[in-house]
């Protein structure tokens, strides 16, 4: 199966994990493991073959950053992948699959209804703008809703499975960003 249709689980991401781990062990260098889905975390932390939390001393960090804060970035980022739009368009297929592999991400979705009807309007650019436009707001309201639903399971990581989180907060770090991009403006 190729990189577009094909999923990557929580087990796939378990596997890789382990022999990565293990390899860099080898090399008495420490692993960090950054990133990631919840689902993907708490498959490695909670298999009870792997042990892992048994057989590891392990440090979480959660960076946490103000909800609006966060909004502005998503926006802003939102907007920088707009440019995307071609890369989507030569892999895009009108009748395809969405619900395995890249096709499931974020921007594909919503992107979906764009460039089928841009391929079918006839109408004027300003017509097309106002689809993509809506695409775009599409995929910043989802994903806020991703990110809302990203804390609720780190929040329920650590009240059900006791992780041990250090709570960073860094929304100083990202307002400095933002007006250090404002000067530059």
């Amino acid at each position: 199966m190729d990189g577009y249709h094909s999923d990557f689980t929580a087990e796939d991401f378990f596997l890789q994990v382990v022999v990565n781990i293990q390899k860099i062990l080898k090399t008495e260098r420490v692993p960090f493991i950054v990133g990631g889905s919840n689902s993907y975390i708490e498959k490695l932390v909670e298999d009870h073959e792997f042990m892992f939390k048994y057989k590891y001393h392990s440090c979480f960090i959660w960076i946490d950053v103000e909800q609006s804060v966060l909004n502005l970035r998503v926006d802003k980022r939102v907007d920088q992948m707009a440019s995307l739009v071609d890369e989507v368009r030569h892999i895009f297929i009108p009748d395809g699959d969405f619900t395995k592999g890249i096709w499931r991400s974020i921007r594909v979705p919503e992107m979906n209804r764009y460039l089928r009807q841009k391929a079918n309007i006839n109408e004027d650019d300003e017509s097309k703008q106002m689809i993509l436009q809506a695409s775009i707001s599409s995929i910043k309201r989802n994903t806020r809703m991703m990110i809302c639903n990203q804390l609720d399971k780190i929040q329920r990581l650590i009240s059900e499975k006791m992780l041990s989180v250090h709570h960073i907060i860094a929304t100083n770090v990202f307002n400095e960003e933002r007006e250090i991009d404002l000067d530059e403006a």
